[in-house]
């Protein structure tokens, strides 16, 4: 019974931080969106924050807490916000903004997860109650879900908020070009992530493309959370 406690509480520190962190990033799409001209998140009541709006099952919950547990990788997916790009008043650069809209909140919350991180070490002091550790276990796992998100979401592979920007960067004629491979987005990063690593586990391909920059980006938030504690 101690075991499985153990293993539910694990899960909730990774299930917790991580629906919060995929809502966030669903409704910044719609508050952008919004502002930048186009209200079909809004007519649509998806700028809400409760979860059911936005979950999918298996995409937010089930395959990323799998990645978790297993590979330390936070990959997932909700039901994307609605936004109709004809609707913004700039369609080209309200798409970029709309885009780095998520992963620049994932990015936000990871700096409030330091700062509360922080927080708990320093007024928790020795105290090493089993509810401050779930605490701090769910911070933790917010700094770097946030971060990894953000990084996921900013790979340049449709339909990854990445290839939004890439396509407002391109010439228009390159853009559309581009655009062509939108369909074959989730199969290319389903093979690279999932795929290659299995069958050829020793090219590292997680541990050496994915997991250096994203804990060199962590890392400057614990920094931040060890300034907060005072240490």
């Amino acid at each position: 019974m101690g075991a499985m406690n153990e293993f539910l509480l694990q899960a909730a520190a990774i299930i917790i931080p991580l629906v919060i962190a995929i809502v966030f990033h669903e409704v910044a799409h719609g508050w952008v969106a919004r502002m930048l001209g186009d209200p079909t998140a809004h007519e649509q009541r998806r700028l809400s924050f409760n979860p059911l709006r936005h979950v999918d099952p298996f995409g937010t919950i089930i395959l990323p807490a799998m990645l978790w547990l297993t590979t330390h990788t936070a990959f997932g997916w909700a039901k994307p916000v609605p936004v109709n790009k004809w609707r913004l008043r700039d369609p080209r650069k309200g798409m970029m903004a709309v885009a780095a809209a998520g992963p620049g909140m994932n990015l936000l919350l990871a700096a409030v997860g330091a700062v509360l991180l922080g927080l708990l070490i320093r007024f928790a002091g020795e105290n090493e109650a089993p509810w401050l550790q779930f605490v701090a276990d769910n911070f933790n796992n917010f700094i770097m879900i946030n971060v990894f998100l953000a990084f996921f979401n900013l790979l340049p592979i449709p339909p990854f908020d990445g290839s939004h920007i890439i396509e407002g960067v391109l010439p228009r004629a390159a853009a559309r070009q581009y655009e062509r491979l939108r369909p074959f987005g989730f199969i290319l990063l389903f093979v690279l992530l999932l795929v290659i690593p299995q069958l050829f586990p020793d090219w590292g391909v997680i541990e050496r493309v994915v997991v250096p920059p994203v804990l060199w980006i962590g890392e400057h938030y614990y920094n931040l959370a060890r300034l907060v504690a005072g240490l």
